[in-house]
C-alpha cells in the first residue's frame, strides 16, 4: 500500500509552522518617558494560553521621585497598591500580525485604556497603542526589547 499524505496537510504544517516562527511581544521591554525620553520602567510581557500580560518589573526613578511607589489615583484592587509587580497589560490575543482587544494600565495616572500591540524592526521593539473607545483616537509609545526576540 503507498501511502501519500494529501497536499493539503503540508500545506497546514507550513502555515502552522510559519506562525510558530513569528515573533511574539514575549519578552522584557523599557519602557520610555514621552518627554524626558529617558527610561522609565522595565515590563515583562507573558504568553499564557494565547493571551498576553504584561507586569512593571523595574522602575527607573530619579532621586526626587518616591523609589516605591503606590497607584494612587488607581481605582478597585490596584488602588494603593505598589507599582513595582503590578500588571499593566492584559487580555491582548493575537490577529494575524498584532495583538489586539487588550487593555493597558497607566499607573502614574491611574487610567485604563483599549490598546493594540504590535511588533517592528525585527522584533527590537513594541508599538503600544492606547486609545478611549476608536483606535483612530489614541496614541502610541514605542517600547524597546531589553532581551534577544
Amino acid at each position: 500500500m503507498n501511502f501519500r499524505p494529501p497536499l493539503l496537510f503540508f500545506c497546514a504544517m507550513a502555515v502552522l509552522s510559519a506562525r510558530a516562527q513569528e515573533p511574539s511581544p514575549a519578552g522584557t521591554w523599557r519602557t520610555v518617558d514621552d518627554e524626558t525620553h529617558k527610561p522609565r520602567a522595565l515590563v515583562r510581557i507573558e504568553e499564557h494560553d494565547g493571551t498576553l500580560t504584561g507586569r512593571i518589573v523595574q522602575l527607573f526613578r530619579t532621586p526626587a521621585e518616591d523609589p516605591n511607589p503606590v497607584c494612587v489615583d488607581c481605582t478597585g484592587e490596584r488602588h494603593n497598591q505598589p507599582v513595582l509587580g503590578m500588571t499593566i497589560l492584559w487580555n491582548f490575543r493575537r490577529h494575524g500580525e498584532a495583538w489586539k482587544d487588550g487593555e493597558v494600565l497607566d499607573p502614574e495616572a491611574g487610567s485604563i485604556y483599549s490598546a493594540n500591540l504590535h511588533l517592528r524592526d525585527n522584533g527590537t521593539r513594541l508599538v503600544v497603542h492606547g486609545y478611549i473607545a476608536l483606535p483612530l483616537l489614541g496614541r502610541s509609545q514605542v517600547w524597546e526589547r531589553v532581551d534577544a526576540p
